[in-house]
């Protein structure tokens, strides 16, 4: 029980930060005393408490969006809806597609330390070069779909939903805060999809998860309280200042971690 509330802290820390969270509850459950992988089932229903937190948070925001959208009147609102559900396509495509590789294969350490630096870096690439033109108002059908196929990226742990997504908006010319806010709002579907899958899976068969229900309902709530902590603190943040400390963190914790595995202080699978 511990265990799952401290990676459920992890995972409200992490889940909005362009750092990626299921790279950290990945690399943190190699340290906890069985040296497990929480595993994706868990990071996906986990994350469920941290999408909540978006809810609350930007429950305006859906508010609008979901009036706008039923009653279709051509709004930049409505169109902002629409342009989610065409942006949560690639994901949901490509998460069914490729649940065996999810699963396994994208959980090598060695894997999420490269995506950690790689991406990382392509972040702080985009944030210097990106200029700060646009708001939400302006999004189009073509980058509502470059959009979904950046959050597709994040189904490798260590690419990050709002890493990847931050990013190709930052190359599109979007503010910070518009790509950070368009970010949250993009994940609802796919997450709460994910994770409800994860939950039902879980349920059905204790075996999915290494972790039981009640734990797995810890770590959720805990989650959900620390996000929306964090929501609230990285849009004052993101106002005036950039990504960079991001970009610094990941890229000593990519290669601390590939140190790490090529002195086999921890292993890869």
């Amino acid at each position: 029980m511990l265990e799952a509330l401290f990676l459920g802290i992890v995972q409200g820390l992490t889940e909005f930060l362009p750092i990626s969270s299921s790279a950290h509850i990945r690399i943190v459950g190699e340290f906890m005393p069985n040296a497990i992988d929480p595993g994706a089932a868990f990071t996906a229903i986990s994350q469920i408490g941290t999408e909540l937190a978006v809810l609350l948070y930007f429950r305006k925001d859906i508010g609008n969006i979901l009036r706008a959208w039923f009653k279709r009147d051509g709004s930049a609102e409505a169109r902002l809806g629409t342009l989610i559900i065409v942006g949560t396509l690639p994901i949901v495509a490509l998460g069914y597609l490729g649940q065996d590789y999810i699963t396994n294969n994208f959980r090598s350490l060695w894997v999420i330390a490269s995506t950690l630096i790689i991406f990382g870096l392509i972040l702080g690439f985009a944030d210097r070069v990106g200029k700060n033109e646009k708001d939400l108002s302006a999004l189009s059908a073509r980058d509502g779909i470059f959009y979904g196929l950046a959050q597709s990226m994040a189904l490798i742990p260590g690419v990050s939903r709002s890493g990847a997504t931050i990013a190709l908006g930052r190359f599109l010319g979007y503010k910070r805060e518009a790509a950070l806010r368009y970010s949250f709002l993009l994940a609802i579907p796919a997450v709460f999809g994910s994770g409800l899958y994860q939950l039902k899976q879980a349920m059905d068969d204790s075996s999915v998860s290494v972790y039981s229900m009640p734990e797995i309902l810890v770590a959720t709530t805990t989650a959900f309280i620390v996000g929306y902590i964090v929501i609230a603190w990285l849009m004052k943040f993101i106002s005036t200042k950039s990504f960079t400390p991001f970009v610094i963190y990941r890229v000593v914790l990519g290669s601390a971690l590939l140190i790490a595995l090529a002195t086999g202080v921890i292993s890869a699978q």
